[in-house]
C-alpha cells in the first residue's frame, strides 16, 4: 500500500469514499459537497484542505482529509476531518498508515494540537484511537449550524 499526498486527479475516488462513509454512518443524503467544490476548495487559489491517500493496485482505497485550524489557547492546530478506508479493507492497517501520515504532517508543520471527532457508536474507531493513546474527551459538546440554520440566523 502506498500512502501519499492526494492530488486533484484523486478526487473522483476520494469523493466515492466520502459517499461510502456516509452510507456507513447511515447518512447517505447528508453529503451535499460536490466534486467541483472539492476541486475549488482543495486546489484553487486558496486551498483550505489537504489529504493523504492509500493507493493499491485497484486505486485509492483510503483517505485522510485534514485542514489547519487555530486555537486561541494553543495556536495552530491540525484538524483531521475524515479518515476513511473502504469497507472490505478495514482492519488491515491502512487506517493506521493514513493516521501516521497525518500525525507526521502535524509534527512537521509544528502544530500545537491535532484534533478529530469520532461517532459515539463507532466502536472499532474508538478502540483504535484508545489503542494509540489518544484522549477521548467527553467534556466538550459539538455544536453546529446547518446551511439552512445559517440562512435563517438573524443577528
Amino acid at each position: 500500500m502506498n500512502i501519499r499526498k492526494g492530488t486533484i486527479d484523486d478526487l473522483p475516488q476520494v469523493y466515492a469514499l466520502i459517499k461510502e462513509l456516509a452510507e456507513y454512518e447511515n447518512a447517505p443524503d447528508e453529503v451535499t459537497n460536490t466534486l467541483e467544490a472539492m476541486q475549488r476548495d482543495g486546489f484553487g487559489d486558496n486551498p483550505i484542505y489537504h489529504f493523504f491517500v492509500a493507493e493499491g493496485a485497484e486505486g485509492v482505497v483510503g483517505i485522510a482529509l485534514y485542514y489547519t485550524a487555530y486555537s486561541t489557547w494553543k495556536g495552530k492546530m491540525l484538524f483531521l476531518e475524515d479518515l476513511v478506508v473502504t469497507e472490505r479493507l478495514r482492519r488491515s492497517g491502512i487506517g493506521r498508515q493514513l493516521f501516521n501520515a497525518v500525525a507526521k504532517e502535524a509534527k512537521d508543520t509544528g502544530v500545537k494540537r491535532m484534533k478529530w471527532q469520532v461517532l459515539d457508536w463507532n466502536e472499532p474507531a474508538i478502540a483504535f484511537y484508545k489503542k494509540i493513546g489518544a484522549g477521548l474527551d467527553d467534556e466538550w459538546i459539538n455544536c453546529n449550524l446547518t446551511e439552512a440554520q445559517l440562512q435563517n440566523y438573524s443577528s
